[in-house]
C-alpha cells in the first residue's frame, strides 16, 4: 500500500551530524503525517519526531529538541531527519513511519521502513 526507502544511516564520531532521508510511494494519500522513531539495544521503540505533509506542525521527543530536526520536500516525495550534536545515546536502529498525526500530537504509525542503523561512537 505504501512503501518508505530509507537511507543516510552509518557511523558518526559524537559532536557530528547525520541526515537521514525517508522517500515514500505509494498510496501516500491515506497518511497525512510521516514520523521517525529509534529503538537502542535494549530498549524499546520510542518516537523521535513527526511533521505534516500540509502545514507547519512538527513534533519532538525531548531528548531530541534543539539537535535534531525534521522536514519534507512535498514535490519528491521525501522527509528528512538533520541529525546535530549527535551523542552515544542517540545509537539505535532508525526508522520511517508513515500515519495520521492528530491535533493532540499523538502520532498513529500505519506504515514502517526498514530501517537504518545510526552508531554515535565517543
Amino acid at each position: 500500500q505504501v512503501q518508505l526507502v530509507e537511507s543516510g544511516g552509518g557511523l558518526v564520531q559524537a559532536g557530528g551530524s547525520l541526515r537521514l532521508s525517508c522517500a515514500a510511494s505509494g498510496r501516500t494519500f491515506s497518511s497525512n503525517a510521516m514520523g521517525w522513531f529509534r529503538q537502542a539495544p535494549g530498549k524499546e521503540r520510542e518516537f523521535v519526531a513527526a511533521i505534516r505533509w500540509s502545514g507547519v506542525g512538527t513534533y519532538y521527543a525531548d531528548s531530541v529538541k534543539g539537535r535534531f530536526i525534521i522536514s519534507r520536500d512535498n514535490a519528491k516525495n521525501t522527509v528528512y531527519l538533520q541529525m546535530n550534536s549527535l551523542k552515544p545515546e542517540d545509537t539505535a536502529v532508525y526508522y520511517c513511519a508513515a500515519g495520521l498525526l492528530y491535533s493532540s500530537g499523538s502520532f498513529r504509525s500505519d506504515y514502517w521502513g526498514q530501517g537504518t542503523q545510526v552508531t554515535v561512537s565517543s
